[in-house]
């Protein structure tokens, strides 16, 4: 049975998923709005992406009968200099997510509860390819540099990302 404590911490965890889903589309609108249609792409399909991963914590809490609490929103960040500047900040801020997934399953183990335990395995792994993926990413426009070329191909590459439905959802 899932505890009081578990059930507020995975609550939170749904909130900041969405609130990873606001800086996203953030992003990507801003990347719009500066003609890297191909990045814009990358992070709509993250936005996409991240309102999956709390859907797969609220469809687990509702299998287990809890109660799935979402609270406001904070603002996020709408400006980044460069596509470069948008991948690092990502970098930062999926690993505060991985800590936060951490945090999660040390709880987890730490009451026993091993059905949450179970189900957070997926994040882990999901962490790690999400620190992979921008970090890759950070390499490529930092050797691309200022080659306009490059840039361009790195866009236009990014834009053939396509959402698909993680495992969990299917």
């Amino acid at each position: 049975m899932i505890t009081k404590t578990m059930q507020n911490a995975i609550n939170k965890q749904i909130n900041a998923e969405l609130w990873s889903a606001y800086l996203y589309l953030a992003m990507s609108m801003e990347a719009e709005a500066k003609a890297f249609k191909g990045v814009a792409n990358w992070f709509f399909v993250q936005w996409l992406e991240e309102q999956d991963h709390a859907r797969i914590f609220q469809n687990y809490m509702n299998s287990i009968g809890a109660k799935v609490i979402l609270h406001p929103i904070d603002k996020v960040e709408t400006e980044w200099d460069s596509p470069l500047e948008m991948f690092k900040e990502t970098l930062k801020h999926e690993k505060d997510v991985t800590e936060m997934i951490n945090g999660l399953v040390h709880l987890a183990m730490s009451e026993g509860d091993y059905a949450t335990l179970s189900r957070l395995q997926w994040f882990v792994d999901e962490q790690v390819e999400e620190e992979e993926n921008a970090r890759d990413l950070i390499d490529d426009f930092s050797r691309a540099g200022k080659d306009f070329a490059a840039i361009l191909e790195l866009d236009a590459r990014l834009g053939k990302r396509e959402h698909s439905k993680p495992e969990p959802l299917k």
